[in-house]
């Protein structure tokens, strides 16, 4: 599973979401994850010394300790998240 940090999540939300208004941040508590998680490089177009952590397993429920509206701008792009 595809996983960000606050300050890359603008980046896949981008190339994915642009425009939609119904997009979800699950902020997660990396201690109740019991699979490993690897931090690996984006794709292209991303910085090339960004590296995303993905998650290799189940998610479970109670490592989500909040989830937030992710809103686009007027133009439908997604500024970089502040929590």
């Amino acid at each position: 599973m595809h996983l960000s940090a606050p300050q890359q999540v603008h980046l896949p939300a981008n190339r994915i979401f642009t425009g939609r208004t119904d997009v979800l941040l699950l902020h997660l508590d990396p201690g109740k994850l019991r699979s490993p998680v690897l931090w690996e490089p984006g794709v292209a177009g991303d910085p090339q010394s960004m590296l995303f952590p993905h998650l290799y397993g189940p998610l479970p429920l109670a490592a989500v300790v909040e989830v937030v509206r992710y809103q686009p701008d007027a133009a439908g792009s997604f500024p970089q998240y502040r929590r």
